[in-house]
């Protein structure tokens, strides 16, 4: 199951697992027309959309069984939605809705997809993979995002402690934290000139990622080549933030 599925690294990774063989749910919430059109290219057989919104807790439970209900088992959770707005916003000009609503999307509804997902995999007594998306901001943080860098620092931090947790029961939780993307979240951002200049000047790459070289690491987290892994943070960034 791949969380935000409908677009951006979403839609790549839900692409790349189909080619490796996988039979993918994926969530949207208004993007209908794009969902639509990835099942056609994917197939059917192989992909299904469900329209959900994850703001807060609500629909966790409702997502991870339609995804068990359409394909019977559920061995792998990819947590790759979430929120950014684009305008920097000052801590003290940040009002209590926006902090509320970005802890809903990013963080609360992650805790309540990796609790549902979890209690599945266990019932099947099999193992299976959690690959959540996190970001520089949460390792190095923000300026103008504090919101968005405090979920996806505490991503990270879930990401450690639930991969010590859920070990023994051959349950592997990773994190993948890119940095700048090229997607429609970031457009606005990327379409200024220049901030495009000065995000560019900060990656030693000299560019932006595309949302492929996103999905294949989320990929490749799940697969058996990367057998020995969990509790990782892989960085994906162009070299822009280089931690342990």
């Amino acid at each position: 199951m791949v969380t935000g599925g409908s677009r951006g690294i979403g839609a790549a990774t839900v692409r790349m697992f189909v080619g490796a063989g996988a039979r993918v749910v994926f969530n949207y919430v208004r993007a209908r027309s794009e969902a639509q059109r990835l099942v056609e290219e994917c197939g059917a057989e192989s992909c299904h959309a469900v329209q959900a919104d994850l703001t807060g807790t609500a629909n966790a439970a409702s997502l991870v069984h339609a995804a068990i209900e359409r394909f019977a088992s559920l061995d792998a959770l990819v947590v790759n939605h979430g929120i950014w707005l684009s305008e920097e916003v000052d801590i003290d000009q940040m009002t209590d809705e926006q902090w509320r609503t970005t802890l809903a999307v990013n963080l609360d509804s992650t805790f309540a997809l990796v609790k549902h997902a979890v209690a599945q995999m266990k019932r099947q007594a099999r193992g299976g993979h959690v690959v959540m998306v996190s970001s520089t901001a949460g390792q190095r943080g923000e300026a103008g995002h504090v919101d968005y860098a405090a979920t996806k620092g505490a991503v990270i931090s879930m990401t450690k402690g639930l991969s010590t947790e859920l070990a023994p029961h051959g349950i592997y939780v990773n994190c993948v934290a890119p940095g700048w993307v090229e997607t429609d979240m970031t457009a606005g951002a990327l379409s200024d000139p220049a901030r495009r200049q000065r995000i560019f000047a900060a990656i030693p790459l000299g560019r932006v990622a595309t949302p492929d070289e996103i999905a294949a690491p989320i990929l490749f987290l799940c697969t058996r080549y990367a057998g020995f892994i969990t509790g990782e943070i892989f960085n994906v960034n162009g070299g822009a933030v280089l931690v342990g």
